[in-house]
């Protein structure tokens, strides 16, 4: 386990099998950027791993680079709730995860049985009782899935890593395009059913001199007019993996003034833990510290 100076935690976790995966315990503080509903004071979000490694290439990302290991089973994935609710428990009695996001490595929508089977345990009232509107998954846009997931009877919060406003950007950073363009992904997304509202959060990591350009603000705000959605824009986290560079912070506000100027809900997402490599895209289950023993810590 690794702390971050911002509270931040990183946990790396061995399975039966020998392998490596992390999942970060990210204790949040109400922001004025944010909806009343996702700046609630005490809340503790929790980003799981679905896979060791990842099969996707985006180029962005440190857990890319890893290749795919295996995917993880629903009790894996359960776990890591459990272990992280031991954590808090016995480190600050009276905090809690409120809100779970599979947004660690991973395509969770390529291990989609096992995601699925671990978010009703998680969701059951004997089990951890985890509501659908506090849990999030994320994709890199596996049309299929979700398309699959869009008729499940229960259905989380749907988040999906963007990224571009072009097929020619898009296929150079995540190559996933190639297969589900960007008509086919925004298609499958607007058919996604809803609830009363809901909205699809689109992730949008800017890189410097690739998706950051007044153009790109302009493109992204016709390519979402008229759905249901919120933006989060997420400046690159470092790592030494990948070519490319965080936007100034000028050029990071001037994107996001005018994505909100042309009616778009756009919101700055602050790097948690990348002191850590902890924070989004970095990822990588590194052996760069300590193994420390929390066996049993999990009471499953």
């Amino acid at each position: 386990m690794q702390r971050s100076v911002d509270g931040t935690r990183k946990l790396r976790l061995r399975t039966h099998d020998g392998r490596f995966i992390e999942s970060v315990i990210i204790p949040e503080l109400p922001s004025p950027d944010d909806d009343a509903d996702d700046g609630e004071p005490g809340k503790v979000t929790q980003c799981l791993s679905s896979q060791v490694g990842c099969a996707l290439d985006c180029r962005f990302c440190a857990t890319a680079t890893l290749g795919f290991g295996r995917n993880l089973t629903a009790g894996e994935i359960v776990e890591q709730v459990y272990l992280a609710r031991a954590i808090l428990a016995e480190e600050e009695p009276g905090r809690r995860v409120t809100n779970l996001v599979y947004m660690g490595m991973g395509e969770p929508l390529h291990n989609y049985a096992q995601v699925v089977r671990s978010l009703q345990i998680l969701a059951h009232d004997l089990g951890a009782n985890f509501s659908y509107r506090r849990t999030t998954v994320s994709t890199a846009g596996l049309v299929p899935g979700i398309e699959k997931l869009g008729r499940e009877e229960v259905r989380p919060n749907l988040a999906v890593s963007l990224n571009a406003t072009t097929d020619a950007i898009r296929d150079e950073v995540m190559p996933i395009n190639r297969k589900w363009n960007l008509e086919k992904l925004l298609g499958a997304i607007a058919a996604y059913p809803l609830e009363r509202r809901r909205r699809v959060t689109f992730e949008y990591v800017l890189l410097a001199g690739v998706n950051d350009s007044t153009d790109d603000a302009h493109r992204l705000a016709r390519l979402l007019r008229g759905m249901p959605c919120k933006v989060n824009l997420i400046p690159w986290n470092p790592h030494p993996l990948a070519p490319y560079r965080r936007p100034e912070a000028a050029d990071i506000e001037r994107f996001q003034n005018e994505v909100k100027r042309l009616g778009l809900p756009a919101y700055l997402r602050t790097p948690r833990g990348d002191d850590i490599d902890a924070a989004c895209g970095q990822l990588a289950a590194r052996d760069d510290g300590p193994v420390v023993e929390l066996r049993g810590k999990a009471g499953v």
